[in-house]
């Protein structure tokens, strides 16, 4: 998509929907989100709209690197205590490793 050929009002509601998308579990739109608008929000001369654009791509930006933190860490915790959890282990488990645990 061509940012440039968008009016200003346009790309401010477009950069709200990507971020308010991302609280429906969807943390991709707020990577969208940041890529898309970055350059629009932080090196783009100042027009009316850019300062809630620049809004939403840090907030964008900070739910999505809160959402790989906690990702990471449920990623960890079940990589390292899934054979010691057993059962439920073994039912939080899209497939189940085969061998030693």
């Amino acid at each position: 998509m061509n940012l440039e050929r968008l009016p200003n009002e346009e790309k401010l509601n477009l950069c709200r929907k990507y971020y308010l998308g991302g609280f429906a579990f969807l943390p991709f739109l707020w990577l969208v989100n940041v890529v898309w608008f970055f350059r629009e929000a932080f090196f783009k001369p100042a027009y009316t709209e850019q300062l809630q654009i620049k809004t939403y791509v840090k907030r964008s930006g900070l739910g999505l690197l809160l959402w790989v933190a906690v990702l990471t860490t449920w990623i960890t915790i079940f990589q390292h205590y899934r054979a010691q959890w057993g059962e439920v282990g073994d039912y939080l488990s899209f497939t189940i490793p085969l061998g030693i645990p």
